[in-house]
């Protein structure tokens, strides 16, 4: 008889999602040999998604080819990876690549974001419309406004889509 127990469960997907990582860190290994860049690949599993940063030295400009202008890059090579894994596992699957923490410095940025948004809606009274964004960046807006206290929504068509604050 298998153990399906709540406890089970997580465990199954903490290794689902470190398998995915360790894939991933695999598949990212070989592209910066084949680019000759060096860089250390750091695996971490954060809110239920495997989570794969790839780390230069400080003075190395060399990863900043791989991130692109605002991330394009890295949204490419995030996908590349994402289909590497579902080759591996057959499974689709979510995981979040960062590059020199351009991610990181990108979900701060974002929150400030989501955070001005809230209170410019709270003080007005009016929903605020922020410019376009994809949809790592609308997740971290939506957050940012929910820890503020209101709701936000996204409305229009990829890649014109955008979140809109609204007011309580």
């Amino acid at each position: 008889m298998t153990d399906t127990t709540p406890a089970t469960k997580g465990t199954d997907t903490l290794s689902r999602l470190e398998q995915e990582g360790e894939i991933a860190a695999d598949y990212l290994e070989g592209l910066l040999d084949i680019a000759d860049l060096d860089g250390d690949i750091d695996m971490d599993v954060e809110a239920d998604r495997a989570s794969v940063s790839i780390i230069g030295d400080s003075d190395s400009r060399d990863l900043q080819k791989l991130v692109g202008r605002d991330g394009e890059v890295l949204e490419a090579l995030q996908e590349l990876t994402r289909l590497a894994v579902h080759r591996e596992t057959g499974d689709r699957s979510r995981l979040m690549l960062d590059i020199s923490g351009f991610r990181a410095r990108k979900r701060e940025e974002l929150a400030k974001v989501g955070t001005s948004a809230a209170e410019e809606a709270k003080s007005t009274g009016q929903p605020v419309k922020l410019d376009p964004m994809t949809p790592f960046e609308r997740k971290v807006v939506h957050d940012a406004v929910a820890a503020a206290g209101l709701r936000s929504e996204s409305e229009g068509e990829e890649p014109q889509r955008c979140v809109v604050v609204l007011p309580a």
